[in-house]
């Protein structure tokens, strides 16, 4: 019921919030500790919104989901009601302290939730987790200092327009002039420390080692979470912090960046493919769909050399895709992460892709849900996985075309991983061992059908969520290079 309540304050910014301005609203902003540069500042913009609403979705459907924790009940559902604060604070703060304290603060109760309540891996899953964001972490943070000791800022707002101005590598020049390292060397350093910090929570190839354990090993609820929610804040890093405040390294960096993010495609689809553990799959699956937000994101950070391609059109329908593909994929991996926990509740623990076989016989509401969910997953029109990728592919393929065209080979590869759990889960001969298979019942109906219902709304009219954030992604791209 508390994971809840949230919707009440976050319904209350949805109807004031002036969906024709794409400037940052409903700032507030005190002095906390002037000695540090750190004061309480706080806004949303259209992004920012949308992730705020989709922590409200995801986070009670994970609570709901997780009728297999048994032991420890009370400090569970605190726990993840201390990860839902920590993820509202990281989608909410404009000054770095107050946003590096929610965005390490969220690493705590995820660590937790992985390390008492996971499976049979769960130690080295956990402590893997926590040692390689820290890592990242770590690196940002010695970024972000060296960034205040040159400019004495942690304000997003003024760094950006520091960034863009060509002022922030001068600052770093003259401030660490006793370096042996020319302005230019120390700007792409500062910067490929917050790149890492960021990187490591989508996470991109080769820093994605932590994720298939993390997410295998979690209770269904922690990978609910991970998934749903926690991927996104790296993501969001590169739209809050990377791009607006280093456009000219983004910029130059460029063709290696766009390079690891279709490798992190191919790579995660052809992993999944590999996998017979169906959460392993889906925690493949979500590299996978992430990466098309890295390609969107990185193609938008291309030189265009035609006048046609300066309009922004094209760089406004990536990040549009993006970011409507960070809400769709919320709640499509949530659902699965979801559908996978009733097939192990009901089948003692078994989650293997050869462990069924025709189970659509005795449950076909949870087959029939769980179809839709991977077609939804695989993009099929009319489903909320399509429009996302295809403005992303819209965009990329005229910035990007040849590194783009290569990414399709993953979506050919996601589609047949998928189809083959439809294949050898739904269909096929039933396994005698599942005759007696329970179909969801009507409270996890209730608890699906929600998730179910978004997938075909946002399918149909995607401007719901298009309509919130176009006018944030234009002020973006109207400050960019």
């Amino acid at each position: 019921g508390l994971t809840m309540l949230p919707w009440l304050p976050a319904v209350a910014v949805l109807l004031v919030f002036d969906r024709s301005d794409g400037t940052l609203q409903l700032i507030e902003k005190a002095p906390w500790i002037p000695a540090l540069g750190a004061d309480y500042f706080v806004g949303v913009d259209g992004i920012g919104l949308i992730l705020i609403l989709l922590t409200c979705l995801v986070t009670p459907f994970a609570l709901a989901s997780s009728f297999g924790v048994r032991s420890y009940t009370k400090a569970y559902c605190v726990l993840i009601l201390i990860l839902q604060a920590m993820l509202f604070g990281t989608f909410t703060a404009l000054n770095f302290v107050l946003w590096f304290l929610f965005w390490e603060l969220a690493l705590a109760p995820a660590f937790l939730l992985i390390r008492i309540w996971g499976g049979p891996g769960r130690t080295a899953a956990a402590y893997r987790f926590f040692l390689y964001t820290l890592f990242g972490s770590l690196l940002m943070l010695l970024s972000f200092v060296a960034i205040y000791l040159a400019t004495g800022q942690f304000d997003f707002v003024a760094l950006a327009k520091l960034g863009q101005s060509g002022g922030l590598e001068k600052a770093l020049g003259e401030h660490f002039r006793w370096l042996p390292l020319a302005p230019s060397t120390l700007h792409y350093l500062v910067f490929f420390g917050v790149l890492v910090g960021v990187a490591v929570k989508v996470p991109i190839l080769p820093l994605h080692a932590w994720l298939p354990a993390a997410y295998s090993q979690a209770p269904v609820g922690g990978s609910i979470l991970l998934t749903g929610i926690m991927s996104k804040m790296g993501l969001y890093g590169f739209l809050r912090v990377l791009m607006p405040i280093f456009p000219g390294p983004m910029q130059t960096l460029q063709g290696p960046m766009i390079l690891l993010a279709v490798a992190t495609i191919v790579f995660a689809a052809a992993a999944a493919l590999a996998q017979t553990d169906l959460k392993r799959i889906i925690a493949y699956s979500s590299i996978n769909h992430l990466g098309y937000c890295l390609l969107g994101i990185f193609a938008v950070c291309s030189v265009a050399d035609s006048p046609s391609l300066q309009s922004g059109a094209q760089k406004a329908a990536a990040l549009n895709g993006v970011v409507l593909q960070l809400a769709n994929h919320g709640i499509i991996a949530s659902a699965l992460f979801g559908f996978i926990g009733f097939l192990e509740l009901r089948s003692g623990g078994s989650r293997g892709l050869n462990d069924f076989g025709g189970i659509r016989r005795p449950a076909p509401v949870l087959c029939g849900l769980m179809g839709i969910t991977l077609f939804a997953s695989i993009g099929l029109p009319g489903l909320n996985g399509f429009v996302g990728e295809l403005l992303i592919f819209k965009g990329a393929l005229p910035l990007a075309g040849a590194t783009a065209a290569v990414a399709c080979v993953g979506l050919l590869l996601t589609a047949i991983f998928l189809i083959r759990i439809l294949q050898r889960v739904f269909n096929g001969p039933l396994n005698p061992i599942w005759e007696g298979l329970c179909d969801l019942s009507m409270r996890e109906r209730l608890i699906m059908g929600p998730m179910i219902g978004l997938m075909l709304l946002l399918g149909i009219y995607p401007q719901l969520v298009i309509g919130l954030m176009n006018p944030t992604i234009i002020e973006m791209l109207d400050v960019l290079p």
